[in-house]
């Protein structure tokens, strides 16, 4: 977490080998992720970034193929296992109905779906996410973070709806001009204090009668 241009997306792209670390090192099961080849990260590493070619002039289950990419040939039949999973994921991410669309139709929040449907497909023991609930409505927002909980990989995502962090996140690292700042449960990171250092407004804190996290006011 932290403001627009506080290195958030520059962190996760380095965290993939997009960018190249000027100082330290990223392990990745305690090898430097140098030494990874591409494909070896994709088997292990599955990305959904902001941007994406606005002139994909494939269909929406054309994209989802391409998740099987770093396992097996595009040109591949999938297997009836490998089809009902694709079903399952569909389903769970709203896009049943848009498998046969364009993808350069679609609105931007369910470009979005796909793209993290994609990612879903690529059976990855690692998810990066950068702001995954970009462009989705607010259903869609809590249905996409809620089924990220019932995964059991690790996911890695950049949020600037701190509610939505507080909820969902183990853990948050606050970062602030290329740094980070500081990393710890929700409770401990996001008080009052961090938050008009970091962010420059007043907020206040309790919790939610509903779910039981953290929930803050901001003014």
């Amino acid at each position: 977490m932290g403001p627009n241009g506080s290195g958030k997306t520059s962190l996760i792209r380095c965290l993939y080998r997009s960018l190249q670390a000027t100082k330290g090192n990223v392990l990745l099961n305690d090898r430097d992720i140098s030494s990874y080849s591409r494909q070896e990260i994709a088997k292990k590493i599955a990305v959904v970034m902001q941007e994406y070619p606005p002139d994909f002039h494939l269909s929406v289950d054309e994209i989802i193929q391409l998740g099987h990419l770093p396992h097996q040939s595009f040109f591949r039949s999938s297997s009836s296992a490998e089809k009902n999973n694709e079903g399952i994921i569909l389903q769970q991410l709203d896009l049943d109905h848009l498998r046969h669309r364009a993808f350069s139709n679609l609105s931007g929040g369910e470009k979005q779906r796909v793209m993290i449907a994609r990612a879903l497909i690529q059976k990855t023991e690692i998810l990066l996410l950068d702001e995954p609930t970009n462009h989705l409505d607010i259903a869609h927002q809590l249905s996409v973070l809620k089924l990220t909980r019932t995964l059991g990989v690790t996911v890695i995502s950049s949020l600037h709806d701190l509610n939505l962090a507080a909820q969902f996140c183990d853990e948050v690292a606050v970062m602030k001009k290329g740094a980070l700042l500081t990393q710890g449960s929700p409770h401990e990171v996001l008080t009052e204090a961090l938050i008009n250092d970091v962010f420059s407004v007043n907020s206040s804190a309790d919790l939610h009668p509903q779910v039981g996290s953290l929930r803050l006011s901001f003014y």
